[in-house]
């Protein structure tokens, strides 16, 4: 088969197969990028088979490495998502003390993710009123209970209650763009 065979065969399988296997991929995965960052990885593998015309049914083989490649990307993700870590305890407390605090001194992986989420975490800390930081930075991350919080600054348990809610509206929504490059 003569190199122009290959890439007219090649062609004219993504045309027939590319959507019915995105649409295969889709649900499986978190997101289109996954999805297409899979099937870019199929067709990859498809473009260097050397023996591309052996191949006796190319559905049933694009299907089978397709099948695959999802598998190996479920392996790949170890490291849970950030928002896996960020979570509101019973008492309505933000805490993300668990992950931050975690020994990871086996683990590069984990001390990298660490360490942005402090660096990313500081930075909007930075931005937020000082009476908000002050309430998020006491009961998220060194673990005081609101009513504790509220008796020593003398105010109203329902005040301190709204400046943690509107600090962690503020975080959650400066820190997305890190929740989805840690995603992805």
């Amino acid at each position: 088969m003569s190199q122009s065979e290959k890439d007219s065969m090649i062609a004219q399988t993504v045309k027939n197969y590319g959507g019915k296997l995105l649409s295969f991929i889709r649900p499986k995965v978190n997101n289109t990028e996954d999805a297409e960052d899979i099937l870019q990885e199929v067709w990859f593998q498809f473009s260097n088979l050397t023996n591309v015309s052996e191949i006796m049914n190319v559905g049933a083989w694009l299907y089978q490495v397709t099948r695959n490649k999802i598998t190996d990307s479920y392996r790949k993700k170890k490291t849970e998502n950030l928002e896996d870590f960020v979570y509101e305890d019973e008492d309505g407390s933000f805490s993300i003390k668990d992950i931050l605090l975690l020994d990871d001194s086996e683990n590069p992986e984990l001390l990298a993710f660490r360490e942005e989420v402090w660096r990313e975490l500081f930075s909007a800390l930075e931005e937020l009123p000082e009476k908000q930081r002050l309430v998020f930075v006491e009961n998220a991350i060194e673990g005081k209970k609101l009513q504790e919080i509220a008796d020593e600054q003398g105010e109203n348990i329902k005040t301190i209650i709204s400046r943690k809610n509107y600090a962690m509206k503020y975080l959650r929504t400066r820190m997305s763009p890190l929740y989805r490059d840690l995603d992805n």
